[in-house]
Parts: C-alpha cells; sequence; structure tokens
C-alpha cells in the first residue's frame, strides 16, 4: 500500500527568503518525478491552520525557512516535528495562533487523525521580511539540496520510492 504522504511549502513568496519552502517544492515539481500518492500544498499559516491541513495524511514533509542562529545562513537542516525548537516565529508558529506543537497536541486531544510522522525541512534564513520575489544567494543556493534532502526522506517511507536524482 502507497503512503499517503503531503508535502507542504511553508512561508510568504513575496517576503525574500521566508519563500523558500515554496521554491523548494517548485523546484521538485519541475525537476523530479514525484509519486502520484503525494499531495502537494503551499501555504503562508502555521498553528492550528497549518495541523488542519495535515488531518487525514499518514505522514507530512514540511518546508521552510528556520531561524535558529545555530548555523550558517543557507544551511539544510531536517528533523522530525518531536525535535523542533520552540521558536516563537516562523510559519510553524504565528503571533496570532499557537506553535505547531500545541496544534498538534490539540488535534490530538481532539482525536484528529495526525501524521503518525511529521518531518521538517528547514533552511537556516536571516532575512524573511524582506519584500522580494526573489531568494537571497545563499538561500537560492540551498535549494537543490533541501529538494534532494525531500527526495530521499519520501523515499525513506515509500515502497514505490521516487527518483531521488534530481
Amino acid at each position: 500500500m502507497k503512503a499517503n504522504i503531503i508535502l507542504i511549502g511553508l512561508g510568504n513568496p513575496i517576503l525574500g527568503d521566508d519563500g523558500v519552502g515554496w521554491k523548494v517544492v517548485e523546484y521538485l515539481q519541475q525537476h523530479s518525478s514525484l509519486p502520484t500518492s503525494i499531495d502537494i500544498d503551499f501555504l503562508a499559516l502555521g498553528g492550528i491552520s497549518l495541523m488542519e491541513r495535515l488531518i487525514g495524511y499518514d505522514q507530512a514533509i514540511l518546508v521552510d525557512a528556520i531561524i535558529t542562529g545555530q548555523h550558517p545562513i543557507g544551511s539544510v537542516l531536517c528533523f522530525e516535528v518531536d525535535e523542533l525548537p520552540n521558536l516563537a516565529g516562523g510559519h510553524l508558529a504565528a503571533a496570532h495562533d499557537t506553535s505547531l506543537q500545541v496544534a498538534l497536541q490539540m488535534g490530538h486531544s481532539m482525536d484528529a487523525k495526525l501524521p503518525r510522522r511529521i518531518t521538517i525541512i528547514a533552511v537556516e534564513a536571516q532575512s524573511v521580511y524582506d519584500f522580494s520575489e526573489d531568494l537571497t544567494l545563499p538561500i537560492k543556493a540551498a535549494v537543490p539540496e533541501a529538494a534532494k534532502m525531500v527526495m530521499t526522506v519520501m523515499a525513506e517511507s515509500s515502497n514505490d520510492p521516487p527518483d531521488v536524482a534530481i
């Protein structure tokens, strides 16, 4: 049986490096053969809205910018949602909403069918509030690496592995 996976590019495509999640997923659509069993979406909201979008899937892969200050700009990070730093900003949390972690707890308490596995592919960024449709050079250079990481995660959990040579 094929995995029931959703791939979501997070961010705002008109806020420069904040749009890296969208750019990575667009890159994958253009340069790889994604399995038909994978749903693709692009979101600018996190917290409860993101949790609601995950309902009904066995696995989710989220791609977003992250600001930890602990890695060089353009570093590609991969971790499970349980390892997610509890950051106050970004699309995995929002000022007028709640963090993804709290939203997931709320969903579980309401018996929502949420993914057993949520993997986050994040690109370390710095400038996520500058109006621009372009990524800075270090973030743009990270797009193919982040795309390859997404494909690797999908291949690990699929009986019908995607072509990881992108």
